[in-house]
């Protein structure tokens, strides 16, 4: 009986959640049940300590092999190659909507087809690109696979002045790096990351548990944008040419507050 694997007791279904839970990817309701479950089912339990003696023995830096600078290049090219693959096809999908919307022009000038003319305007409305929000899923996304896997870092040290040149020759341009530990905000280090069809810098910043994720990337956005992705906290702003949006489950106070508090240190 102690071989017994929870797959041989019927729990098959309960394995992926197990996995999910150990690597803190659940909601709280999911997150509950896990625990309920393997403290009343003994074969989940014991797959559940093997499973974290794996990923405890994976952690452990002897073990961990870092993928070549050659490597990495390789895979970002075939990133990017997918990106402008799928960018194509998105065009060609949506060539239509300029003749709908030119459609929509005429319509709105015949008094006596107001329905057509919402109908168009609908058609416009279910087929235009969601970019923006786009944007925000990908930040997200990035910021969520950082903390999951063993990458949160490329450079990981709290000095700005090993942080900062680091991105040279990685990075068409030079980022902003700010020491912001006076101010609750300490640096843990730096990334490269790739964020719709572009290399991108990453700083990675800290508050108490919290970790911030600042990508950075040259551009012209005035203003600030505040919002809210899968449960995570976004903040944009643009500034000295460069765009900036930090990703983090911090509360939108605090994350504001980061702003206002890297906006000033850095160089204007």
């Amino acid at each position: 009986m102690t071989d017994r694997t929870a797959s041989d007791d019927g729990c098959a279904d309960w394995l992926p959640l197990l996995a999910a839970y150990l690597d803190g990817e659940l909601d709280a309701v999911h997150a509950r049940d896990c625990e309920r479950h393997v403290a009343t089912c003994a074969a989940c339990a014991r797959d559940f300590q093997i499973m974290a003696r794996v990923r405890r023995r994976l952690a452990i830096p002897e073990v961990v092999e870092p993928a070549p600078d050659r490597l990495r290049a390789r895979v970002l090219a075939s990133l990017a190659a997918e990106r402008r693959g799928a960018s194509a096809l998105a065009s060609d999908r949506l060539r239509p909507v300029a003749t709908v919307r030119r459609l929509f022009d005429r319509m709105g000038q015949w008094a006596v087809l107001p329905s057509l003319a919402a109908a168009a305007l609908a058609v416009v409305l279910f087929v235009a690109p969601r970019g923006e929000d786009e944007l925000r899923g990908d930040l997200v996304g990035s910021h969520v696979r950082s903390l999951l896997a063993t990458h949160l870092t490329d450079v990981a040290t709290s000095d700005r002045h090993t942080v900062k040149p680091w991105f040279a020759g990685k990075v068409d341009f030079s980022p902003p790096v700010v020491d912001l530990v006076d101010r609750g905000f300490p640096l843990v280090g730096g990334r490269l990351d790739y964020v719709r069809g572009r290399v991108v810098a990453a700083l990675v910043y800290r508050r108490h548990d919290h970790i911030i994720n600042l990508f950075v990337w040259p551009g012209s956005e005035p203003g600030h944008e505040a919002a809210t992705r899968d449960g995570y906290n976004l903040m944009r702003w643009g500034q000295t040419g460069l765009v900036f949006w930090a990703v983090s489950d911090l509360n939108p106070v605090e994350l504001r507050e980061f702003q206002e508090d890297f906006s000033e240190a850095a160089p204007r």
